[in-house]
């Protein structure tokens, strides 16, 4: 009896062992993303046209952790490092500049338990911007950006823990452009940003 009762608890405990695992809340997703920027922007100096300035798109990576507090919500840091984009007006190069776009977001995971989990979400984006050469230096741009960030996508996993991503984020970067401590336009980066990877859940 004593091994019957053994082996019924060791097979109620597998069970029990593997939920506890499955619900971690911890989370891991690298991601190539391909930043796209809208590109609008004032008229320099105010005439003229607009949009004549513009930001060049690249694919980076990124890092990102979740946690997640219930089955459902979940807090994700997205993370890189600093990227270099060329700055051009009306197609000619002027310079370049490096930013740092750490983003976090609340999402809400509508099938959390399903293969096919989709999700959307919303935060704040903070843009450290660095490194700035316009205009052989005659030009700046300023060096924080706050905005909003809109965000969804899907996890297919593969197991327990390993999982592929689909992601896509629409974040708001904007800038003054400065000339002698003048304002001379506004830049309106916001772009899109298009996302696939790999997660693993802990």
């Amino acid at each position: 009896m004593a091994a019957a009762a053994a082996g019924l608890l060791s097979s109620f405990a597998a069970p029990a062992a593997f939920a506890q695992e499955a619900a971690s809340p911890w989370l891991l997703r690298l991601r190539a993303v391909n930043i796209s920027p809208e590109n609008k922007s004032d008229p320099v100096g105010g005439v003229g046209a607009s949009d004549r300035l513009t930001v060049s798109s690249k694919t980076i990576p990124e890092l990102d952790i979740s946690y997640f507090f219930t089955p459902n919500w979940a807090a994700e840091l997205i993370l890189t490092y600093p990227q270099k984009h060329d700055v051009r007006l009306d197609g000619q190069t002027i310079g370049s500049f490096k930013h740092l776009p750490p983003t976090l977001l609340l999402q809400y995971h509508f099938t959390p338990d399903a293969t096919f989990s989709p999700y959307v979400g919303a935060g704040v984006n903070y843009t450290r911007i660095s490194d700035v050469t316009l205009l052989n230096g005659n030009a700046q741009l300023e060096s924080h950006s706050f905005g909003a960030a809109l965000q969804a996508g899907f996890d297919v996993k593969i197991d327990r823990h390993w999982l592929v991503n689909f992601d896509v984020k629409k974040v708001q970067i904007r800038s003054d452009v400065m000339s002698g401590g003048t304002r001379i336009s506004t830049v309106r980066i916001d772009p899109w940003l298009i996302g696939v990877g790999v997660g693993y859940r802990f």
